[in-house]
């Protein structure tokens, strides 16, 4: 899938707010019924950009699992512009390695910035809370890994 423009950051955002308070469900993707991190991904990417761009194989939820494959980041590259971490601003996919030596499992959306226009809060699913927003603090920015922008919605065809 080629990547030519982009979605609006605000319309992402937007998007993704709809989903706080939406229950923790492993591997689900239902707004205001439950899912995980990935599933919050999948739901606002239908929402902003269209149908989901290829079938999600199970995955486990251990985020300590080691292995030479960034399996999460891998599939985000096929569909989506990987950016510099330091280039991520609202609206964008940021995704997170929990543990030194681990592949990267946990995926937020950035959504706010701070005074100087540095991104400072996140929406993401946690298992213990649900789909949140909270501030992008030093231990979460600590465990960023990779970054990916959104690509522009899919045009319908019309009849």
């Amino acid at each position: 899938m080629e990547v030519t423009s982009e979605t609006s950051p605000s319309r992402i955002v937007k998007a993704t707010r709809l989903w706080v308070g939406t229950p923790y469900h492993d591997q689900a993707s239902v707004r205001g019924v439950g899912c995980d991190c990935l599933g919050l991904l999948r739901g606002v990417w239908r929402d902003v950009v269209g149908p989901e761009p290829m079938p999600v194989p199970p995955y486990s939820r251990d985020w300590g699992e080691a292995g030479p494959i960034e399996v999460l980041a891998e599939a985000a590259r096929a569909a989506m512009a990987e950016l510099e971490i330091s280039e991520a601003c609202t609206g964008d996919v940021i995704l997170f390695r929990m543990r030194a030596g681990s592949i990267a499992k946990h995926v937020g959306i950035l959504s706010g910035k701070d005074r100087s226009g540095r991104p400072h809060q996140f929406i993401h699913a946690y298992e213990r809370t649900g789909v949140i927003e909270e501030h992008l603090t030093n231990a979460w920015q600590r465990r960023i890994a990779f970054a990916f922008r959104f690509p522009a919605p899919v045009k319908r065809k019309t009849q």
